[in-house]
């Protein structure tokens, strides 16, 4: 049991810091052009904002939002409550949480695969980006594939997935819209409580999918508060000291992205009753983000 808890938080601490590699390089440039103050101001209180607030409060709302009758503190305790309702009202509603969160995951995946611009990691890649046009179509015959089915078991299950692809469509909005307030706020004369504030906002934006994505490893809103914590200290950590050592591993953000694609994958297959063990998916985090550190690694060596 113990190792068991061990291994979640873990693997949901690496999810966490691994996908959010783009937030630290943002956060970084931003720091770089304010005062002392203001970034040791946003280095803790920022902190404890991102920790407790986001990664806190938004698991715990989403718990409570898929079953109203636990009440807030229900949702908080409820995967180490030992009251039978409490389990099967979890149970009822896992589903349609599950569903709705790997329709976004996935949905960010393809994104990723025929859209954003990356360094390319595995033979096919350059392949789908170049079919970019086909993005929508893919993911729309994905979401109508998943409505479709999910309307034989539970026409809940369903709104779920819409509500999924929702979400993805507003977060991506805003991280457009954030690309271009960079740019404004690297030019001089901003201040430097309009910096933090972007900053802040961001952070909820980018936090969204670790959040959800966390949902694949446990439905515990504890534990996705400690491993989501940890992963959120580590990436300030990264932010204030070794940024431009972490940019050079090309292809991490290629296992976050393929990370996100197996537990979105996960996540549904769970809500349509797939039994897929706990363990599992730190597992697949481990492995696949594993497997392209230690090819970034290789091609640091080679360059040498």
């Amino acid at each position: 049991m113990l190792i068991g808890l061990l291994v979640t938080v873990l693997g949901l601490a690496l999810f966490e810091a691994i996908t959010s590699i783009d937030n630290a390089v943002i956060n970084a440039e931003v720091l770089s052009t304010m005062q002392q103050k203001a970034r040791k101001w946003f280095l803790f209180w920022g902190l404890l904002f991102a920790v407790f607030i986001m990664r806190g409060l938004l698991p715990w709302a989403i718990v409570w939002a898929a079953v109203p009758a636990l009440g807030p503190i229900g949702a908080l305790t409820a995967t180490f409550s030992g009251d039978p309702a409490v389990h099967a009202a979890v149970e009822a509603a896992a589903p349609i949480l599950l569903v709705g969160g790997g329709t976004f995951l996935l949905f960010l995946f393809f994104h990723w695969l025929f859209v954003e611009p990356k360094n390319f990691g595995l033979r096919g890649e350059r392949f789908f980006q170049k079919q970019s046009v086909w993005f929508f179509a893919v993911v729309s015959v994905l979401l109508a594939g998943i409505v479709w089915n999910s309307l034989q078991i539970d026409p809940m299950m369903a709104f779920g997935a819409v509500v999924g692809s929702t979400a993805f469509f507003i977060t991506h909005g805003f991280k457009q819209n954030a690309e271009a307030e960079e740019k404004k706020l690297m030019q001089k004369g901003r201040s430097d409580l309009s910096k933090i504030l972007y900053l802040e906002a961001i952070d909820a934006t980018f936090s969204i999918d670790g959040v959800l994505g966390a949902f694949a490893f446990t439905l515990s809103v504890p534990l996705i508060l400690i491993g989501n914590g940890v992963g959120a200290i580590v990436l300030r950590q990264v932010t204030i000291s070794n940024i431009d050592r972490i940019k050079k591993y090309r292809y991490l953000k290629n296992g976050a992205m393929y990370s996100i694609f197996f537990l979105g994958s996960i996540m549904v297959a769970d809500s349509f009753g797939v039994h897929i063990p706990e363990w599992f998916s730190p597992i697949v985090t481990a492995g696949v983000v594993g497997f392209f550190f230690i090819k970034s690694k290789r091609e640091i060596a080679l360059a040498k």
